[in-house]
């Protein structure tokens, strides 16, 4: 037993510490939402650093100097700003090196063996990573033309914190995506040529998958927008009404659910079996289960006449 543990300390790169670090934090935060006040009062710094958006009215009563630490949510497409022009440059960078041969920047080559990259790894890696770098940076692009032309946003705000953490996720996903391409040295070891060869049916599955889950959340972006403009399309209110349609009939908040299958689907991409990408769909699955939660403790709160037999996340289950 010691010895397997020591072996699996020694292929932890910081990579999986970081993922792993995240993903015990947003578990951890759950948990504690599940425990009832009455057990363990909980803290109204820590309830603001976890809630967001129409879920801050549902915590413990804030002090007034959490509001000097509020940006608004509004501000959610400077993440995918930050997403298109970072992971377009990852591309842009992985492309030249496939295609054309130029080795990546140096700077860029340091900074992926920090965080754990290892050199001249085997099996299709090459063109699912270029593949799910390809599809992280659409999703971006998607999201980005929601936040601002789908999207209706209320005055509600979030932590800087909060802000902070959404700006460097996008960086640290592309850097992930990345870091699983096989070097050899500098270089990608596989050229352009030899990439073809290494399609295979899982690449097919996690690109329809990609899809699906992509139209799905885009169709619950709109519905959610929609509540709040007429039929000709103008925005008259911006309050919360209780949404229908789509994965709404099974979950309060299928957006979330839609954003863990898009990850899952890039997981299929990578051929089931890549770790690394593994532990990220695992941080996702936590931090949407999270804001989910609270988003349905929410709207159950607010609507008496909320469906009950819709769930906050998972279908049937959670």
């Amino acid at each position: 037993m010691a010895v397997w543990a020591g072996a699996a300390l020694s292929t932890l790169s910081p990579l999986h510490a970081v993922w792993l670090t995240l993903t015990a934090a947003f578990l951890l935060s759950l948990l504690l939402q599940l425990v009832p006040p009455s057990v363990l009062p909980s803290s109204a710094l820590f309830q603001d650093l976890i809630r967001y958006g129409k879920t801050k009215s549902g915590g413990p009563p804030r002090p007034a100097v959490c509001r000097l630490f509020e940006v608004p949510k509004r501000y959610f497409s400077h993440f995918y700003i930050i997403s298109v022009l970072w992971n377009g440059f990852l591309l842009w960078c992985l492309t030249q090196s496939l295609f054309l041969g130029a080795p990546f920047p140096h700077w860029l080559h340091t900074l992926l063996r920090i965080l754990g990259a290892a050199q001249a790894q085997g099996g299709e890696l090459a063109l699912s990573a270029f593949l799910v770098l390809v599809f992280l940076w659409l999703h971006s692009w998607r999201r980005l033309f929601e936040c601002l032309y789908v999207s209706v946003f209320s005055s509600s705000v979030m932590h800087v914190v909060q802000y902070c953490f959404g700006l460097a996720y996008y960086v640290l996903v592309g850097l992930t995506v990345l870091s699983q391409v096989p070097m050899d040295g500098r270089n990608v070891s596989v050229t352009g040529k030899d990439l073809s060869v290494q399609a295979r049916w899982f690449h097919v599955l996690g690109m329809m998958m990609f899809i699906w889950s992509s139209a799905h959340q885009y169709k619950c972006h709109a519905i959610l927008g929609n509540l709040r403009k007429n039929k000709a399309g103008a925005v008259i209110h911006c309050n919360h009404r209780i949404p229908f349609g789509d994965w709404f009939e099974y979950v309060s908040s299928p957006n979330y659910l839609a954003e863990l299958m898009i990850y899952i689907s890039m997981a299929v991409i990578f051929g089931f079996h890549n770790l690394t990408w593994w532990l990220v769909v695992t941080c996702v699955f936590f931090s949407q289960a999270l804001s989910a939660f609270l988003s349905h403790r929410f709207y159950k709160s607010k609507f008496v006449s909320y469906p009950k037999h819709r769930k906050a996340y998972l279908p049937f289950l959670f």
